[in-house]
């Protein structure tokens, strides 16, 4: 499960960089690239949840 923290520490540190030093010059743009790596971020969080779950079921 620690190497799933780190991946998911990592990418929320690139959201963060993201957001105060790479946005995009135009605010739809950065809308959509926002939203996107939401996504992404929270399909990674459902994913330990279901790697946590069937390890929990063994």
């Amino acid at each position: 499960m620690k190497p799933h923290l780190i991946v998911f520490g990592i990418l929320i540190a690139g959201f963060i960089a993201y957001n105060l030093f790479l946005q995009a010059a135009d605010e739809r743009t950065n809308t959509a690239v926002n939203i996107i790596y939401a996504s992404v971020l929270f399909a990674y969080i459902s994913f330990m949840a279901y790697s946590l779950l069937r390890k929990m079921k063994k």
